[in-house]
């Protein structure tokens, strides 16, 4: 026990480094380069990457679009991925270790992140590329070696990527969390989660990129309303206690003490970096995950999937992890001693009439939301293995993989997400590099886009009064 105890002290030096000032800098920092760059994107041109996500997708059926899937499909397999764990056991962590102002740093990080998300959707479609098998390749590490022609960072970001995807966000964080939520629900011992999830995680990762993509098409937009419906009924039914937790987020976000009374030594700087770092976890803004299965998509254009891209964090953090923040904080759970899925759980029991319905909506919704992080990550993994060895390597890491599915559950909760924070900023590292030296490639495809679209509707109009 001391032993394990040891290791879990190290981990956390290790995690203090690589999530210290400079990395939260240059993930912040990049988010805001962006944002004023592109004249607050995430602002003005979201109601249109919203028109673009939820209207008729005409590229999906055009032969002359390169891609494996829809930009729906592609978009969903990254939610896939980020709406997860993160949204429900991440934002309780972040609040009951950094205190309720730590949602509002996330709210920060989400805002710049997005125009992040967005460079990184465009890259990915610029720079992709076919593999041996037919489908398309794509993400940080070919924008790295083609755009910025650095072999060595791609493949940095492409090892850091599986390390990911065995270690971190992929396998044991969002496995462990399925079978916590079936013992807390169900009474499910967790061997039989554990065996359960590994058989279905190898059926639905055997079949590629199409399979993966159709699966979190039906589950990741059912899952993500009917969670959100639960959430907006805590808040329904506490509505007169929103004001105050609101004042809440933002007083303990610049004075922790003097809003929580120095609860448990929380500082403005750790404030910062729970809610920066579980907001990174949660929508990977800026980690390179995301451009990977954009690359997928059948479009044309980089700019569009760049800004449907976008969407995803705005969909991540500012609307879900927001509603179960207020709900964690205005409920007071944060505060129980309880830790992980337990706090949300007992936010949703707590806030709503049938206290039974708020365990049942949390744990349901964190099985689904993890099984599909799961297989969102295996997806991840398999293209930055291809990218290190080419399709011979792909077998024998989905073989891992799934090994490492079957682990999970019997792992410390402590030391999944440590593990996990540590390699998520290493993976951010190499692409965040990435994005500033490709940085005027998304200037200028976007600055041709708008322009293009400027043109074609002052054309429009022009044929309009020639024909009255």
């Amino acid at each position: 026990m001391e032993f394990f105890k040891e290791i879990e002290n190290v981990l956390n030096s290790i995690n203090g480094i690589v999530w210290g000032a400079p990395l939260l800098i240059l993930l912040v920092g990049t988010g805001i380069y962006f944002t004023f760059k592109l004249g607050l994107l995430q602002i003005t041109k979201l109601p249109l990457a919203l028109k673009y996500l939820f209207s008729k997708d005409d590229e999906a059926d055009d032969e002359a679009a390169e891609g494996d899937v829809s930009s729906f499909a592609a978009l969903c397999t990254a939610l896939s991925a980020t709406i997860g764990t993160g949204n429900i056991v991440g934002v309780a962590t972040a609040i009951s270790t950094g205190g309720p102002g730590a949602l509002f740093w996330m709210w920060i990080a989400a805002f710049f992140g997005m125009a992040t998300k967005y460079a990184e959707g465009v890259l990915a479609i610029k720079y992709r590329e076919v593999d041996e098998n037919g489908q398309m390749s794509g993400g940080p590490m070919y924008y790295i070696e083609k755009g910025v022609g650095n072999k060595f960072l791609a493949k940095m970001f492409a090892i850091f990527g599986v390390a990911v995807a065995l270690l971190g966000i992929g396998t044991f964080g969002q496995v462990k969390s399925i079978s916590s939520a079936a013992k807390i629900s169900f009474n499910i011992p967790v061997v039989v989660t554990a065996i359960i999830v590994t058989a279905l995680v190898t059926l639905v990762t055997l079949g590629g990129i199409k399979r993966i993509s159709s699966v979190a098409e039906k589950i990741v937009p059912s899952m993500a309303i009917l969670y959100i419906l639960g959430a907006l009924m805590v808040l329904i039914f506490n509505y007169k206690a929103i004001p105050n937790a609101i004042n809440l987020i933002i007083t303990s976000a610049f004075n922790p003490k003097s809003a929580l009374g120095g609860t448990a030594g929380i500082t403005v700087a750790i404030a910062i970096q729970r809610g920066v770092g579980r907001g990174v976890f949660s929508n990977e803004a800026g980690l390179g995950s995301a451009p990977i299965a954009s690359a997928a998509a059948k479009t044309k254009s980089p700019v569009k999937q760049g800004l449907i891209s976008m969407t995803g964090t705005f969909i991540d953090t500012i609307i879900i992890c927001t509603m179960t923040g207020l709900a964690i904080i205005l409920t007071g759970s944060f505060n129980s001693g309880l830790e992980g899925a337990e706090i949300t759980t007992l936010a949703f029991q707590s806030g709503l009439p049938f206290a039974v319905l708020g365990k049942y909506v949390v744990n349901i919704g964190l099985i689904f939301f993890a099984f599909t992080t799961i297989i969102g990550w295996n997806y991840y993994g398999e293209r930055c293995i291809e990218y290190l060895t080419g399709v011979k390597g792909i077998k024998l890491y989905k073989i891992v993989f799934i090994a490492f599915v079957g682990i999970g559950p019997f792992l410390s909760l402590d030391l999944v997400f440590i593990i996990a924070d540590i390699v998520n900023g290493l993976m951010a590292l190499p692409n965040l590099v990435g994005l500033i030296a490709l940085r005027h490639v998304v200037i200028n495809e976007t600055n041709e886009y708008f322009k293009k679209i400027k043109n074609e509707s002052k054309d429009e109009k022009s044929s309009k009064l020639q024909i009255n």
